[in-house]
C-alpha cells in the first residue's frame, strides 16, 4: 500500500521537475530557440491559443526566430502577443512570416534572468515539498487507520524523504545549468 503511494509521489515530483524544465526553456539566453515563444498565448479564433498551435516556429540562425502562421490573418495577433510579452522582443513581418531578431543580452538583463531562474527553481522546490507534505499526511493517516504498521510507516517516511531530497537536488542542478547558460558571454 505504501509502495503505491511512494510511486505516485515520485511521478508527481517528476512532473514538477518537467514543468520547471519547460519553463526554463522559455527563458532567453541570447540564442534563438523556438521554446522561447512557443507557449505565448495569441488571441485568435475568439480564444487564446499558444503560438505553436497556430504557426510553425523555427530558429534558422543563432539570433533569429521565424514564425510562419498557417493563416496569414493571424500575423497581427502574433505580433501583438510578442510585443506584450515580458521577453523584450521586437518582431517584424513581411506579410507572410514574423521575424524576431534576438539581440545579445546585456549584463543587467542576464542578472534579471538569473533571478527569474532562481525564483522558478524555488517554486519547483516548494511544489515538491508540498507533494511530500500531502503524502506524509496520507502515510500518517494510513498508519492511524491501521492500514499499515508503524514500522512500515516509518520506512515509508524515510523513503519519502529520500525521494524528496533527490528531486530537490535535480531541481538545483537544472537551475544551475540554466544560470551558467545565461551568464555565458
Amino acid at each position: 500500500m505504501s509502495d503505491d503511494l511512494l510511486q505516485a509521489t515520485e511521478q508527481r515530483m517528476a512532473k514538477s521537475l518537467e514543468a520547471l524544465e519547460r519553463e526554463l526553456a522559455a527563458v532567453r539566453t541570447g540564442r534563438a530557440s523556438p521554446a522561447l515563444v512557443e507557449r505565448l498565448q495569441v488571441d485568435v479564433y475568439d480564444g487564446h491559443m499558444p503560438i505553436n498551435q497556430v504557426a510553425s516556429i523555427t530558429a534558422p540562425e543563432a539570433h533569429l526566430i521565424l514564425i510562419q502562421p498557417w493563416d496569414r490573418g493571424n500575423i497581427p495577433a502574433i505580433e501583438r502577443s510578442l510585443r506584450r510579452s515580458e521577453l523584450g522582443l521586437n518582431p517584424s513581418n513581411d506579410g507572410q512570416l514574423v521575424r524576431i531578431p534576438i539581440p545579445p543580452l546585456n549584463e543587467e538583463r542576464r542578472r534579471s534572468f538569473v533571478s527569474l531562474v532562481k525564483h522558478r527553481a524555488e517554486e519547483a522546490r516548494v511544489a515538491v515539498r508540498n507533494i511530500r507534505r500531502d503524502d506524509l499526511e496520507r502515510l500518517r493517516r494510513m498508519e492511524h487507520d491501521k492500514e499499515i504498521s508503524e514500522d512500515q510507516g516509518q520506512r515509508a517516511q524515510v523513503q519519502l524523504q529520500r525521494i524528496t531530497d533527490r528531486f530537490v537536488e535535480q531541481i538545483e542542478e537544472v537551475a544551475q545549468r540554466k544560470e551558467a547558460e545565461l551568464l555565458e558571454v
